[in-house]
């Protein structure tokens, strides 16, 4: 049975949450560590390789949707365009709603090295997960497609700066609205502003 959270962590939610923090965080440090000794072949930041794929996914755009899409900033996103450009696997086109601006486009060079870094990436994972059960994989995909969804869209409350300041803000908001609610009009009988 799945019950929605509210306002507020349930005590009983508290040490799953917990739990789910520090795998993130293992995780992490291990990514970061791949990443820094997987300098690709060719050169290229393998983190402008995100970029690759974004644009594979969601087609031609401008520099500046895409570092949006991205969730990072307009000049990270510049030098990894840049040597994806540098590279031939991504180039300039003029934007067709705006001639005087450009998109960026994956070339046929582009998606060569996408399939290259998919098939690599699907066969060390495939080796990871060989011995989980097809019910196993199932469920982690599932379960992990929703983590990410849900992590997305809550990624505001995740920014540096939002966890710099003290809970009252939080606190604080949900006061508002609870005094909001107390002072509408209850309806058929019933009183709203009672917990």
């Amino acid at each position: 049975m799945t019950q929605a959270l509210g306002r507020g962590m349930r005590d009983e939610i508290e040490p799953y949450a917990d739990e789910i923090g520090n795998f993130l965080v293992r995780l992490q440090r291990v990514r970061e560590r791949t990443i820094a000794h997987a300098k690709s072949t060719d050169g290229i930041d393998p983190a402008a390789y995100g970029c690759l794929f974004r644009l594979l996914k969601d087609g031609p755009m401008r520099s500046g949707a895409l570092a949006e899409s991205m969730y990072t900033d307009p000049s990270t996103v510049s030098r990894q365009v840049a040597q994806l450009v540098e590279r031939g696997h991504v180039q300039r086109q003029a934007d067709p709603t705006d001639g005087r601006a450009s998109v960026l486009a994956v070339t046929e060079s582009g998606r060569a090295a996408a399939g290259r870094i998919r098939a690599l990436r699907n066969e060390r994972l495939g080796m990871m997960l060989g011995e989980w059960s097809i019910e196993d994989l199932q469920d982690f995909a599932r379960l992990m497609d929703r983590f990410v969804t849900d992590y997305e869209r809550m990624r505001p409350l995740f920014s540096p700066e939002r966890s710099l300041r003290s809970e009252t803000d939080a606190e604080r908001s949900l006061r508002s609205e609870t005094d909001a609610e107390r002072s509408l009009p209850s309806d058929s009988g019933s009183e709203r502003g009672v917990r």
